[in-house]
């Protein structure tokens, strides 16, 4: 097996660091596209082979993945989480109150500066990219939303409820369709903030949440027959 830390120009500490953040861009992708499979068991040794890479970073992008909510860790193994419908009906039933809470505050408090700013997110969204690229730009436009409102523990809690969906979300964002639709009830929403349209733009956010809930149910209706029972839960078998 090639050592990969050893072509690392920098070497020492920060070389495994780099190599770790390389290798977890490459698993994070592979989840996000099923190449990994939900519900599929791996072990460091076999990531070691597949990664080309030591056991050090191998375990830096397990750790960062189980945090991300992608990897479960078990006393004797990982494995890829399986999509969990429950713990997804819970999330956006969490969102819709926290979110309502958020976009209110933001359209008292949000700058018109910010609001290009976010704009320029949104229109971001239409473009072609790749998991990671999605991943690392912050295409979120709901946590920037959220951060208008100026309130950090608003902001945090929409931050962790989209984490949790990161792979599902990813089901719908890799859609160019799907991505027109949610550009165009973006700029909907951004729209009534600019108004100070309080009471129409939590209206807006609501529909687009339950929207978003809809496709993903479909799309991992749709993947069901690639990733099998294991890979699903929460659902009593059915989508």
């Amino acid at each position: 097996m090639v050592n990969l830390a050893a072509r690392d120009v920098s070497g020492g500490e920060e070389g495994v660091v780099s190599l770790g953040d390389r290798v977890l861009h490459r698993m994070r992708a592979d989840i996000l596209t099923l190449k990994l499979a939900p519900g599929e068991v791996i072990s460091e040794r076999s990531l070691e082979a597949a990664y080309g890479a030591s056991r050090t970073p191998i375990r830096q992008a397990l750790m960062a993945l189980i945090r991300e909510g992608l990897v479960a860790k078990s006393d004797r193994a990982y494995a890829v989480a399986p999509l969990d419908l429950a713990q997804l009906e819970e999330i956006f039933e969490y969102r819709e109150i926290v979110e309502d809470s958020a976009i209110r505050l933001a359209c008292e408090r949000a700058t018109p500066e910010a609001l290009d700013r976010l704009q320029e997110t949104v229109d971001r969204g239409l473009a072609n990219f790749t998991p990671n690229t999605w991943f690392e730009v912050g295409l979120d436009v709901h946590v920037q939303l959220a951060a208008l409102s100026g309130n950090r523990f608003l902001a945090d809690a929409v931050q962790d409820a989209v984490n949790r969906t990161l792979r599902t979300r990813w089901l719908v964002a890799s859609s160019p369709d799907l991505r027109a639709v949610a550009h165009r009830e973006h700029c909907e929403i951004l729209n009534l903030v600019r108004a100070r349209d309080a009471e129409n733009a939590a209206a807006a956010v609501r529909r687009h949440g339950r929207d978003v809930r809809i496709q993903i149910l479909e799309a991992i209706a749709a993947i069901r027959h690639l990733v099998g029972n294991r890979g699903i839960v929460g659902d009593g078998g059915s989508a």
